[in-house]
């Protein structure tokens, strides 16, 4: 089989994929937790699918996600290229364009492929607005 090239690396990170919708937050002060335990996409290399449960918790901030945009976000990984890394921290960078919350993590849970299970998880923390001092 040819090396891990940088073409392979890069695999899915700029693919279009279908909107993040979003809606006004009414609360301040709780965390959001989706569980989606049906998430494939296809190895950049091998062009074998991957299989995984992506977790997102988040603090919203004036804006949450909305589910059924998310749910077709999701689905389409189902056809993409894209290492498992690539995959959870384009995730997170999606979830904070779309909806900025003050804290978020995504997790992901990828079934055991030659013995061995992979766990990543990349997290986003709201940087506090600088005060001018006088």
């Amino acid at each position: 089989m040819p090396e891990y090239t940088p073409g392979h690396a890069r695999s899915g990170l700029d693919a279009s994929l279908p909107p993040l919708a979003t809606w006004p937050n009414q609360f301040s002060g709780y965390e959001i937790t989706i569980q989606i335990p049906e998430y494939t996409s296809i190895c950049p290399k091998t062009r074998l699918p991957d299989f995984g449960v992506i977790t997102i918790r988040y603090i919203p901030g004036r804006l949450c996600v909305e589910l059924k945009s998310l749910k077709y976000y999701i689905l389409g990984y189902r056809n993409l290229g894209i290492f498992y890394e690539n995959a959870v921290n384009r995730i997170l960078k999606d979830l904070v364009k779309a909806c900025k919350p003050l804290q978020a993590t995504v997790t992901g849970e990828f079934t055991i492929r030659g013995g061995m299970k992979s766990v990543i998880e990349a997290r986003y923390q709201r940087k506090r607005a600088s005060r001018k001092t006088r």
